[in-house]
């Protein structure tokens, strides 16, 4: 019976969906006492856990005589020092509901592509201002980079109401400016909680001290927001990974699915040879199955013999994606080294690998006031808006509309760090791959004969797959 139950149990576990959040706010703002909170009221830490933090909270902490549950989240020496959070913390917890992910990042402004990297799969957004301060510059900052993100629901946590008493006309106040600076942005969800993340008033049950607010709790909500949506159904694009050949009688290609269902016996494109098949099957460890969708690890084996490789995208032919090596993005600089305008980086698109300059710097924006100006580069932490082009075509949707197609890194080919991230906006008018057509060649004229059309050929495909389009004229 005890073995039966374990079994239910991880089942019901399997099942849960996974809600995958990040935190910001100004320094001050609790939000490590928040995720701390939410932990401890919600029972779910171990109890050498509890000992650990009771201890340190006498050592180390900075609540006085009571608990600092933000010693849970900072556990770097500096951070636990200042009193500050300085490098993105993880933790993952769960209730009867769902499954968490929550990345509490730094709310300074050095500390910007940490913020950058801990939202960047993130469902929502839980910004935390003080109700003593209101929205302040780093609030504004922290929405401005939630929205280039592409995170889709935001709360806005109003902490340490019991400074101010619970007032109601505060949280309003706070509220309306909020509203209108999401407004500006373009950003919908947005939910408000007024909270005090110390005394644990509306993180996971209701408080008596706000009879005013008609709300959830923060948990509650958590528990509750519909996230299945946020995901790119209609559009499927499956960047192939790797070819699988265990056999003479096997040939699959491996991938994750980025975006998009396929279907067994769906009609399905290889880009960039334009080549068409039909699924023939959909392979997992677990067995075959008659549908896929993201974000699913699966292997697809087609009807037809088709020169397919790493780095290559299959879709429906009725639904393609951009096809250029010309964009627009917003891109985040990441690196300690400023941007050479002069380097070559390699640009990393999911399985896809190129060579990319950056051509152009449209502007920069200031993240503190949103104000956008002339630039001559990038440096640590710096946003702007840029015109890319790469060594061979790509194969992407606009970043709004599918972030798992829409994004990519650069590269330093010396370093090889990480220089910069990028959302891509549009491909850019007037420099569509299609367009950019080698001189048409006359073979005869050049004194080339029908025996060497097989070897040309050969050459023009491995031209094509670096996104040169070519016509050979036979006469």
């Amino acid at each position: 019976m005890a073995i039966s139950n374990i079994q239910e149990f991880l089942d019901q576990d399997e099942k849960k969906d996974l809600l995958r959040l990040l935190t910001a706010g100004s320094v001050d703002d609790g939000k490590s006492t928040l995720i701390g909170r939410l932990l401890f009221d919600s029972k779910k830490l171990y109890e050498d856990q509890l000992q650990a933090l009771e201890r340190d909270s006498k050592r180390v902490g900075n609540a006085g005589e009571n608990i600092d549950y933000a010693l849970l989240l900072d556990g770097l020496k500096a951070e636990r020092e200042e009193g500050i959070t300085i490098d993105v913390a993880y933790r993952y917890f769960s209730t009867n509901q769902r499954k968490f992910i929550i990345a509490d990042t730094p709310g300074h402004e050095q500390y910007t592509r940490n913020m950058i990297t801990g939202g960047s799969t993130a469902n929502l957004a839980i910004i935390l201002v003080d109700a003593r301060t209101g929205v302040i510059t780093q609030t504004r900052r922290h929405t401005f980079l939630v929205s280039l993100l592409g995170i889709k629901h935001i709360v806005l946590a109003v902490n340490k109401m019991d400074l101010v008493d619970f007032d109601e006309n505060v949280f309003n106040a706070i509220v309306d400016e909020y509203k209108s600076l999401t407004d500006k942005l373009g950003i919908e969800d947005v939910t408000c909680f007024p909270l005090s993340a110390l005394d644990g008033d509306n993180v996971v049950d209701k408080s008596e001290r706000t009879p005013w607010y008609e709300g959830t709790s923060l948990l509650d909500f958590l528990e509750n927001v519909p996230i299945h949506t946020d995901r790119n159904m209609n559009d499927f694009r499956y960047p192939v990974q790797y070819v699988l050949r265990p056999n003479l009688d096997f040939r699959g290609f491996c991938g994750k699915i980025a975006s998009g269902v396929v279907r067994k016996g769906d009609e399905i494109m290889a880009l960039p040879s334009r080549k068409t098949s039909r699924v023939k099957s959909i392979v997992t460890y677990e067995g075959e199955l008659d549908e896929a969708f993201c974000p699913q690890c699966v292997t697809l084996t087609l009807e037809d013999e088709i020169d397919i490789s790493r780095g290559e995208m299959l879709v429906h032919p009725d639904n393609l994606p951009e096809m250029n090596r010309h964009f627009e993005t917003m891109l985040v600089w990441m690196d300690e080294e400023p941007m050479d305008r002069s380097k070559q980086f390699y640009l990393k698109h999911n399985t896809n690998t190129t060579r990319a300059t950056i051509d152009e710097i449209c502007y920069q924006v200031d993240v503190n006031t949103m104000e956008q100006h002339e630039a001559d580069g990038f440096r640590l932490n710096e946003i702007g808006k840029v015109q890319i082009t790469t060594a061979k075509t790509i194969f992407f949707d606009a970043y709004k509309k599918n972030r798992a197609t829409g994004s990519f890194i650069l590269i330093d080919p010396i370093t090889n760090n990480t220089s910069a991230v990028g959302m891509i906006i549009a491909p850019i008018d007037g420099k569509d791959v299609e367009s950019e057509r080698l001189p048409e060649l006359n073979l005869p004229k050049l004194g080339i004969g029908p025996e060497h059309y097989e070897a040309i050929e050969k050459a023009v495909k491995d031209l094509e797959r670096q996104g040169l389009a070519i016509e050979i004229i036979k006469e």
